[in-house]
């Protein structure tokens, strides 16, 4: 349990760092330029970091969970599997809905696909590697 609760801590952390990275810099500003009218003036950083942490311990939890029926025989490969489906619940379908609704740049929804792939990448190596189902 303290080995899941430090690891979904980390995650968090790992979380806020890539966020901060993927969205702030000067590349992804210019991308996300289109999303001005609708953007906040400001961020809440200290409110972001404490949904960044709710959604490393929450993960954490469901990577444990379908641990036994994500494909693959090693940690590793369960992790990287975890990556793919998270991704595709978390990055993909958003994506592909904004393309269907809104009028938003495809270099704009390609960053958001690629850095979300490896932020979920990421994560699912973090898990990969440290975390096992209790026995």
């Amino acid at each position: 349990m303290s080995n899941y609760l430090l690891i979904g801590i980390l995650s968090g952390v790992l979380f806020s760092l890539m966020d901060g990275l993927i969205n702030a810099n000067p590349l992804a500003l210019q991308l996300y330029e289109v999303y001005r009218p609708i953007a906040r003036s400001s961020v809440n950083a200290p409110v972001g970091i404490a949904v960044d942490l709710i959604y490393g311990v929450v993960m954490a939890a469901v990577f444990l969970r379908l641990y036994e029926r994500l494909p693959g025989g090693a940690g590793l490969t369960k992790g990287l599997s975890f990556a793919i489906l998270a991704w595709f619940f978390r990055v993909l379908m958003p994506a592909v809905s904004q393309w269907m609704m809104f009028n938003v740049p495809a270099a704009t929804l390609v960053y958001g696909l690629v850095t979300g792939l490896a932020e979920m990448l990421a994560i699912g190596l973090l898990f990969g590697l440290t975390l096992r189902p209790a026995k």
